[in-house]
């Protein structure tokens, strides 16, 4: 009789015990990759599979709901006008809509179609179903739909009930007495020409000026695109930095926020309790249970330590970004970071994912700080690697200060940016006026 295949249970175990390190690292990876959000979720996930683990919010968890992409307004500013912005009370666009029809109009026949009617608006406030649909479905005519509509157009806010951005445009117009004389004609007869710029066409039909065209022009991004996105989110979900930066006297100073670092503490008066009981499955389960503990407490400690390095580093090569009031960014890429941390490139991605650094001009993701670098020719056969922000800086600059009147065109403003000392082709210049959504010459044409 041949001998049992030991080795063969010798191998299942090896590849049993590599699997589950495999599944460590991938979760290790999984929880350096989240957001400081995505992160506190999955700890309180943990916790309930977990009865020795416990997850409390930080104090320090109430910030800004965006980045800063900007320089031009400070903290206290910016802190003021987020608290401005926050609903007095989490109310949603359906919940606002229907509370007007219930307090506005009795219960009539055209107050059920009204009701009708609103569960069909979408989150933007626009109305989604045709009314030869809704006469479909409720055996209404189409003008007592037709009621019902403009009655529901009526409500707040203004352009609520549209069936299209004409009419969102036109209702929030019509509402506005600071709007522009002609703006409402123009948005309702000749819209397409007005998004066009076809303003001879216009100045010819209705016998206006250009300059009164402009100003209708100017008056159209004041209005809102989606009048009921304000109400589309009853919990809004704020961006809690990871990181901070101070400066002092031209001295830096960075440290991780409580924000950033999710409160995770050991149950001991549940495992105290349940230690003395003498049972062989429990003290089993009390083991792994606590094992599991402290490995993500490990883990998440690690996250936050390497999200404090990459801090560091960042600190270390963009300094004039914190000391120069210009704020420049130098070229700064993963790879670099990866060597003088001695960390793999793919460690470094996940560390800048999502993480934010709050700064005294505002919060940035770290992904911020790492631009792009293109070639800068300035003659040499060898040429120099310029930071792409330094030169989208210096061509919104060209044109903040071109005449507007006359408009400088990508060839004028290429020529601007050699002299600059950024020698970069028409075709970059298109790429980077895209980018930064600047309008071609002609649209930029003011009268």
């Amino acid at each position: 009789m041949s001998p049992k295949p030991s080795i063969n249970l010798k191998q299942s175990q090896t590849q049993q015990q590599k699997l589950a390190m495999t599944q460590t690292m991938q979760q290790a990876i999984q929880i350096l990759h989240f957001s400081t959000n995505d992160l506190r979720d999955y700890l309180r996930e943990q916790s309930l599979d977990n009865p020795l683990i416990s997850v409390s919010n930080s104090p320090d968890s109430f910030e800004h709901p965006q980045i800063n992409r900007g320089l031009n307004q400070t903290s206290e500013d910016q802190h003021q006008a987020f608290l401005e912005q926050l609903p007095a009370e989490k109310v949603s666009l359906y919940e606002h809509v229907l509370a007007q029809i219930h307090l506005n109009y009795r219960d009539t026949f055209l107050r059920t179609l009204l009701l009708f009617l609103v569960e069909y608006i979408d989150a933007n406030g626009y109305l989604t179903l045709s009314l030869d649909a809704a006469a479909t479905k409720t055996g209404a005519t189409e003008i007592q739909l037709l009621d019902a509509l403009t009655l529901l157009q009526q409500l707040e806010p203004a352009g609520i009930g549209a069936r299209n951005l004409q009419e969102c445009l036109m209702f929030q117009t019509e509402r506005d007495h600071a709007a522009p004389d002609i703006a409402y004609l123009l948005l309702e007869e000749s819209f397409d020409d007005l998004v066009n710029r076809q303003w001879e066409d216009i100045s010819q039909k209705y016998a206006v000026s250009f300059p009164e065209i402009q100003a209708v022009f100017d008056y159209i991004p004041t209005l809102t695109p989606r009048p009921g996105a304000a109400y589309a989110q009853t919990l809004a979900q704020y961006i809690k930095p990871d990181l901070e930066v101070t400066v002092s006297e031209q001295h830096l100073d960075i440290q991780s926020t409580k924000a950033g670092q999710p409160q995770i503490t050991f149950q001991d008066k549940y495992y105290n309790r349940y230690k003395k009981i003498e049972d062989v499955e429990l003290q089993a389960y009390l083991k792994d249970r606590k094992a599991e503990f402290d490995w993500l407490k490990t883990t998440v400690e690690n996250r936050g330590e390497t999200i404090l390095r990459v801090g560091q580093e960042i600190l270390r090569h963009q300094s004039d970004f914190f000391l120069d009031d210009r704020h420049p960014l130098k070229p700064l890429t993963l790879k670099e970071v990866a060597q003088s941390l001695d960390l793999h490139e793919s460690t470094i991605s996940r560390a800048v994912n999502q993480k934010y650094m709050r700064t005294p001009w505002g919060i940035y993701e770290l992904k911020h700080f790492f631009p792009q670098g293109i070639l800068q020719k300035n003659g040499e056969a060898t040429g120099e690697v310029v930071a792409n922000t330094a030169i989208k800086s210096e061509l919104q600059n060209i044109v903040a200060n071109e005449n507007k009147q006359a408009p400088l065109s990508d060839q004028k403003i290429v020529d601007q940016l050699k002299q600059a000392g950024f020698d970069i082709s028409r075709r970059t210049v298109v790429k980077y006026r895209d980018a930064l959504g600047i309008p071609t010459s002609r649209n930029r044409k003011r009268y």
